[in-house]
């Protein structure tokens, strides 16, 4: 029997974009994610919306390509690492990565109760039901560890002062510490609509402009380097390679920074 699913506003995104990502897999193959599939096979729910919206499908395969790119290169270098993935969702990364020691995936009590059904985890991968901004450091048992926080498809809804405690939290905990943080330019904040994101009553609330303004809120972080979503467009869309050299282009794109503890 399939699971009928019940959120809304930014909980509910998480069911759109798991989405997307089945349908790339079993479709265009972009990117490959079986556990994707397995989900979507589970849930009774309407995607009608998400598979009308393109702007959104193309966004989060991009995004999915550099992330799963930049994390494996990470863990290459820094084996016996800890993960921690803040606002996991129905995110699968986990299970396409090696060489960490310990994966978290960290999300709302209401999100994580619907991740515990369909992706039951324990040993290696944990799963921590809180916001990420409460203490949730508390919940990592490694001590004086190198950790990448993966920070995924979250800053554009919360604010300025919403995200500082994020890095407040994560300052308090980590001596060392890697972030991938996905960012929104302001002027797409106001103008862009997703439909299927619209029709879960989220709303994009909050953007930056590049990881130097990013830092710059950060006092205990520095800004390492900067990925465009172009990056992964180029791999379905060729056309996309010659529009990440505008810088018109890159600027409104969504981007990854990569930040470290100071």
């Amino acid at each position: 029997m399939k699971e009928k699913i019940r959120l809304s506003g930014v909980p509910e995104t998480m069911l759109q974009t798991v989405y997307a990502r089945a349908k790339e897999s079993r479709g265009r193959g972009a990117i490959h994610d079986a556990k994707a599939e397995e989900i979507i096979e589970k849930l009774d729910y309407d995607f009608s919306l998400a598979d009308k919206d393109t702007a959104m499908h193309s966004g989060v395969i991009a995004r999915t390509i550099v992330l799963d790119r930049m994390t494996k290169e990470w863990l290459a270098s820094h084996p016996g690492a800890v993960v921690v993935n803040i606002a996991c969702g129905l995110d699968t990364r986990c299970y396409r990565m090696s060489g960490n020691a310990h994966w978290y995936n960290l999300d709302l009590p209401e999100t994580m109760a619907v991740r515990e059904k369909l992706l039951p985890e324990s040993g290696t991968i944990s799963q921590i039901a809180m916001s990420a901004m409460e203490d949730w450091g508390s919940e990592i048992s490694e001590q004086n560890v190198q950790v990448l926080i993966v920070i995924e498809g979250l800053t554009m809804y919360l604010n300025a002062k919403d995200v500082q405690q994020i890095f407040a939290v994560i300052s308090s905990r980590f001596s060392q510490a890697t972030i991938f943080v996905e960012t929104m330019n302001p002027m797409i904040v106001k103008r862009f609509k997703e439909k299927s994101i619209e029709g879960s009553h989220a709303k994009f609330t909050w953007g930056v402009k590049n990881g130097v303004a990013l830092a710059a809120l950060l006092p205990d972080f520095r800004f390492v380097e900067e990925h465009s979503l172009c990056e992964g467009m180029a791999v379905f869309a060729p056309v996309y390679k010659v529009l990440d050299k505008l810088s018109i282009v890159r600027n409104i794109s969504n981007k990854l920074i990569v930040l470290e503890k100071v």
